[in-house]
C-alpha cells in the first residue's frame, strides 16, 4: 500500500473528528470528499541518495530535499527515513540459455532472500516459456529458498509476462493500516531478450510507470550466453534499462555469473537505505496526464534518484 492509500484510510476518521462537536448547520454535501481527495493527490516517492562513490547517504532531513513537478517546486508534506518493510517479487530467468548458470544464480538469489527481515515479504517467480509463481508472498527464508531451488532451465524467455504478473501480485499486497505500508520492488534476472511473451513491452512498461514499484534489473552477459554484442542482447539491455530508469530502480550488467551475489547485495543495501518523500501536487487538474518529477538535495555533491514521474489522477480516480 502506498502512503497515498494510507492517507485515504485515515481521512474519514480525521474528518469525523472535525465534526465531533455539532456544527450550527449541516455541512455542505461535498465536504466529506475533501480529505479523501487530498489522500488521492498525495504523490509518494521512494528516493535513493548517493555520493560520488555511490555510497548511500541516509542522514538527510526533510528540509534538505527539493522536489519539482514539471519544473514547478513542490512543498514536501510527508517524509520518512525509517527503514520501511518491503514487498518484493524475485524473478528468475530459467530459459534454456541459463542452464549452466542456474546453480550459481540460485545460490545468489538465496543469499538475497536470507537478507530479508522478518517484516519483509517476498514471492518467487520463474519464467521461461511459461511464468510460474513458485512461492507466494512469504517472510519465511526456508520457504523462499525451497522455491528458488525448484527452478530448472528450459524453453524460451517470457520476461514481459513475468514482470506483468509480478506487478499485479504486488498490487494485491494491501496494508490494513499505516504501520503496514511497504516499499515495493521487483528484482528480475535475465540473460537475454524476451522471445515468447504475449504482452508487448510498451504495455508492461506503462503498467510499471503507473505502479509504486521500483524495478531492479540484472542483465547477465556471459561468454556462453547470447553475448553482449548481439542484436538480441542489445534489445534486452535497452528494455532492462527502461524498466529500471522509469521506476527509480537500477540496472546491472555483469559479465560473469559469479558477480550476481555482490549485485544482489547492492540491491538489498539500496532497499534498506531509501527515503519516502511525499507532496501534494500544486497542479490540481485531474487529467490523467504524465507529470515529470525531479528530486534534488540541498547538500552538495549528492545524487537523488527516484521514478521519472507519475500519471495524474483522473476525475474517476478512487
Amino acid at each position: 500500500m502506498t502512503v497515498a492509500a494510507a492517507v485515504q484510510i485515515a481521512a474519514p476518521d480525521f474528518h469525523h473528528g472535525l465534526l465531533a462537536q455539532p456544527p450550527p448547520q449541516p455541512p455542505p454535501p461535498q465536504a466529506p470528499q475533501v480529505p479523501f481527495r487530498a489522500g488521492i493527490d498525495l504523490v509518494s516517492l521512494n528516493v535513493t541518495v548517493t555520493d560520488g562513490t555511490t555510497r548511500y547517504i541516509t542522514d538527510l532531513a526533510a528540509d534538505e530535499f527539493t522536489v519539482f513537478e514539471d519544473g514547478v517546486k513542490q512543498d514536501v508534506t510527508f517524509f520518512n527515513r525509517t527503514n520501511l518493510p518491503i514487498a518484493l517479487a524475485l524473478l528468475l530467468d530459467t530459459s534454456a540459455s541459463m542452464e549452466s548458470k542456474l546453480p550459481t544464480a540460485q545460490e545468489a538469489a538465496i543469499g538475497f532472500a536470507k537478507r530479508l527481515r522478518a517484516q519483509d515479504l517476498a514471492e518467487v517467480i520463474d519464467f521461461d516459456s511459461r511464468v510460474i509463481v513458485l512461492q507466494n508472498f512469504s517472510n519465511s527464508a526456508p520457504e523462499l529458498e525451497q522455491a528458488i531451488h525448484k527452478t530448472s532451465a528450459g524453453g524460451s524467455t517470457s520476461m514481459y509476462n513475468a514482470v506483468y504478473i509480478a506487478l499485479k501480485d504486488l498490487k494485491k499486497v494491501v496494508a490494513k493500516n499505516a504501520d503496514e505500508i511497504r516499499r515495493q520492488a521487483i528484482v528480475v534476472l535475465s540473460d537475454g531478450e524476451d522471445t515468447s511473451s504475449l504482452l508487448p513491452f510498451e504495455e508492461v512498461l506503462d503498467l510499471a510507470k503507473r505502479s509504486e514499484t521500483a524495478i531492479y534489473a540484472i542483465g547477465l552477459r556471459t561468454q556462453d550466453g547470447p553475448g553482449s554484442t548481439t542484436k538480441g542482447f542489445k534489445e534486452a539491455e535497452f528494455v532492462l534499462r527502461q524498466f529500471a530508469q522509469e521506476t527509480g530502480g537500477r540496472a546491472f550488467f555483469p559479465n560473469q555469473v559469479a558477480d550476481l551475489s555482490a549485485i544482489y547485495g547492492q540491491i538489498s543495501d539500496e532497499l534498506s537505505s531509501q527515503y519516502t518523500v511525499g507532496y501534494m501536487s500544486r497542479n490540481t487538474r485531474r487529467d490523467g496526464s504524465w507529470r515529470r518529477v525531479v528530486v534534488r538535495t540541498t547538500r552538495p555533491n549528492l545524487t537523488a534518484r527516484t521514478k521519472l514521474g507519475y500519471f495524474a489522477p483522473t476525475p474517476t480516480s478512487r
